[in-house]
């Protein structure tokens, strides 16, 4: 394996990022937090803190239908909040940006509501093998309730997809393909321009589970021509219960409503019920002000530091701790893509990753242990499950160094 240099990224100043997270000052059985569960959820800045504390203390009110000041302060930022998303992604149009609980919620919604808009009996939704069950269950509990047919995208020893298969797969029948940008549980980077672009030859749209690629790398939907991604605010450095769902305008206009409720209407009659216009259509109910509130500032956060910096040190990093994790006498990586961001997944020996999880924990080293939801993918491998070790813009080259000797440690006190 050739040498990794020394990570050396001018524009992102570890040290100081490091600094506005409180929480990684943090000890834990008197050792300093080595924290390495990003992919599970990330800490959250002192500004999304401070915005959460400022929303509550100073202007916590309900959102569009208030004509007194706390309302309307309220409402202009949980907008602002949407614009700087919109931003984030480069959405065409704000309107194009929902709010959710998370990555599970709105790929619930496009499930249930593609089910009750589109997919007729005998018709296929495409996934992949290395899916997360937020993208699988959903599209089970749909395809089962509309007669349709759930295809695999199947993958190899390596973690990475067969193409050639999904291109055989795509049919007259496919009426959507939902893919994960990045996969969860072995780090791959799939090819998701290969994959929109072959499913729009056939005009099949494609959506895309980006919670584990939005804060590594940059995404523009544009560029990508997806039409629709999912995300969620506490994997990018905001607070949890709170999520994305982009999809271009033409799609969201013409599909159903998910919710009924306050906010999504224009007129009800016990008649009959008009839907409001986009993005209120998807958001019934009082939402998640703080939260958005909060991912907004999250996202604010991330953009003044600058994604593609972000993507460039954790390139270094990512490749770093695969280099230092080869040195492990009995360490084998599950899952060897050509292209990894964010997460490592990896065995030692024939010790069980619940053990060596609990013996790290012990040195400070907080990492996850288990199937991480993606039991078909454990399945594939024969194993009960991984050690995941995944990264943040903080990671640092001590985080990934105190791994290896706390690896090294507990294998030895295991074998």
């Amino acid at each position: 394996m050739q040498h990794v240099p020394d990570i050396a990224a001018p524009a992102l100043d570890i040290d100081k990022i490091r600094k506005d997270f409180p929480l990684l000052q943090e000890k834990v059985y008197g050792k300093p937090l080595v924290y390495l569960d990003n992919s599970a959820t990330t800490q959250k800045p002192q500004v999304v803190l401070d915005t959460l504390e400022r929303y509550y203390k100073h202007y916590n009110s309900n959102v569009h239908r208030g004509v007194h000041h706390l309302s309307q302060v309220a409402s202009e930022e949980y907008e602002a909040a949407r614009h700087i998303i919109a931003g984030f992604i480069n959405a065409a149009h704000s309107e194009e940006v929902i709010f959710t609980k998370g990555t599970t919620d709105s790929i619930n919604l496009i499930a249930n509501v593609f089910g009750r808009g589109v997919i007729k009996p005998g018709d296929e939704v495409i996934v992949s093998a290395m899916e997360h069950h937020s993208n699988i269950v959903p599209w089970q509990i749909m395809c089962e309730d509309r007669g349709a047919v759930l295809k695999v995208i199947p993958m190899d020893e390596n973690g990475e997809l067969m193409m050639s298969e999904y291109t055989k797969l795509l049919s007259d029948k496919t009426r959507i393909v939902s893919v994960a940008y990045v996969s969860n549980s072995l780090g791959t980077v799939n090819p998701v321009r290969e994959i929109i672009a072959q499913a729009h030859a056939r005009n099949i749209p494609v959506m895309l589970d980006a919670a584990q690629a939005v804060q590594h790398m940059p995404l523009d939907v544009q560029e990508l021509d997806v039409d629709f991604i999912a995300f969620s605010g506490h994997k990018l450095y905001g607070p949890t219960g709170i999520g994305i769902l982009y999809g271009k305008r033409e799609w969201l206009d013409k599909l159903p409503p998910y919710q009924g409720g306050g906010d999504m209407i224009k007129t009800v009659t016990f008649a009959k019920t008009t839907y409001n216009v986009l993005p209120f259509k998807y958001e019934a109910g009082t939402p998640d002000i703080s939260g958005a509130i909060g991912l907004g500032a999250a996202v604010k956060y991330v953009q003044e530091i600058g994604i593609e910096h972000i993507h460039a040190y954790e390139e270094q990093l990512v490749q770093y701790a695969v280099e230092q994790l080869s040195t492990v006498e009995g360490l084998r990586f599950i899952g060897n893509p050509k292209h990894r961001s964010g997460a490592i997944s990896f065995l030692v020996d024939t010790i069980h990753p619940y053990d060596l999880g609990e013996l790290l924990d012990k040195q400070g080293v907080a990492i996850r242990t288990g199937h991480h939801c993606a039991e078909p993918v454990m399945d594939f491998f024969c194993i009960p499950g991984t050690v995941r070790a995944s990264f943040g813009m903080y990671t640092n080259k001590e985080d990934i160094d105190r791994l290896v000797v706390a690896v090294n440690r507990a294998a030895g006190m295991l074998r």
